[in-house]
C-alpha cells in the first residue's frame, strides 16, 4: 500500500493516478490518501500500518524531510522531501517535483528552461524543486518573489550565480513565471485569488500554475486574457509522480495510463 499525505487532501488527484498505474502494470498495490498536518504521525502511523510509499505534499514536505533516516541529493540540498519509500533500511525521501516539472515543460509545451529568464512565486518546498531545477537546466536568471525575505533569499541561493531575491514587479518582462504558492488553490484561505496582479503579465510569456485544483486557476484565467501562454498543475502532477511510481516499483511508469486518470479526476 502507499499514500498521498498531507492537508488539505481531499482535492489530490494521486489516489486515481497511482492506482490507475498499478493496475495497468499488474501490481499488487493501492494507494490511498491520509489528511494530515503532523509529520510525526504520519511517519508513525505509515510504518505501524506497513505503508510501502508516501508522496508528500504540503505542509509535510520540509518536516519529513528532516525525520527520514536517508534523503537523496536533490531532497537534502532542498530541505524538502515529497517522495518518501520504506525499506530494510529506514524510509528514504527524494523530490521528483523539479525533474516533474522540466519534463512537463517538455512534453506539454515543448519548452525548456536553457537561456531563459524566469521567475518563482513562493519559497517553501516546492517553490525551491522549481528553482534548483530551472538552474541546473541552464536558466538565464531565476527571481524568486516570496512574502518572507530570508526564506526567498534561501530558495534564490539554491540557483547560485543566476539566482536573486524580487519583488513583483520584476515579473514584467521575464520569460516565464512559476506559481509555487497555494494562492488560487480551491479550499484554501487563497482561493479565487491570483498570486499577481493581472497587469504584470505580458503577450508571449509563459504562466505555469503548479496549483490543479481547480484547472484554471485565476492566475491562468489573467494569463489567457493578457495573450500568454499557459499551462496549468496536471503535467507536472503526472511527471513527478511518474517518477515517483518508477523509484518505488521499479517498474516503467505508465505516462498515457496516468495522463488520462488524472484528466479524469
Amino acid at each position: 500500500m502507499a499514500a498521498v499525505v498531507g492537508a488539505p487532501i481531499r482535492h489530490s488527484r494521486s489516489p486515481a493516478v497511482f492506482n490507475a498505474a498499478f493496475e495497468a502494470c499488474g501490481l499488487d498495490w493501492a494507494f490511498v490518501a491520509f489528511e494530515s498536518a503532523a509529520a510525526g504521525d504520519v511517519l508513525h502511523g505509515a510504518r505501524a500500518l506497513g505503508i510501502r510509499a508516501l508522496s508528500v505534499t504540503m505542509p509535510l514536505k520540509e518536516p519529513l524531510a528532516g525525520l527520514v533516516e536517508r534523503l537523496s541529493p536533490a531532497a537534502s540540498v532542498l530541505g524538502a522531501v515529497n517522495s518518501i519509500r520504506f525499506d530494510a533500511d529506514g524510509a528514504a525521501g527524494d523530490s521528483t517535483d523539479g525533474p516533474g516539472l522540466l519534463d512537463a515543460l517538455a512534453a506539454e509545451r515543448d519548452w525548456r528552461p536553457a537561456g531563459r529568464h524566469c521567475a518563482v512565486l513562493g519559497a517553501g518546498g516546492a517553490a525551491r524543486a522549481v528553482v534548483l531545477a530551472l538552474a541546473g537546466a541552464g536558466a538565464a536568471s531565476v527571481t524568486v518573489v516570496g512574502r518572507t525575505p530570508a526564506r526567498a533569499a534561501a530558495a534564490a541561493a539554491l540557483a547560485a550565480s543566476v539566482g536573486r531575491v524580487g519583488s513583483a514587479e520584476d515579473v514584467r518582462g521575464v520569460d516565464a513565471v512559476f506559481n509555487a504558492t497555494p494562492v488560487g488553490m480551491a479550499g484554501t484561505p487563497g482561493a479565487g485569488a491570483s498570486p499577481l496582479d493581472d497587469a504584470l503579465i505580458s503577450a508571449g510569456q509563459l504562466i505555469v500554475d503548479l496549483v490543479y485544483h481547480p484547472l484554471r486557476t485565476p492566475l491562468l484565467a489573467a494569463a489567457e486574457r493578457r495573450g500568454a501562454s499557459t499551462m496549468g498543475g496536471l503535467p507536472m502532477l503526472v511527471h513527478q509522480a511518474a517518477r515517483q511510481f518508477t523509484w518505488w516499483t521499479g517498474a516503467q511508469a505508465p505516462l498515457g495510463v496516468m495522463a488520462a486518470a488524472a484528466a479524469a479526476g
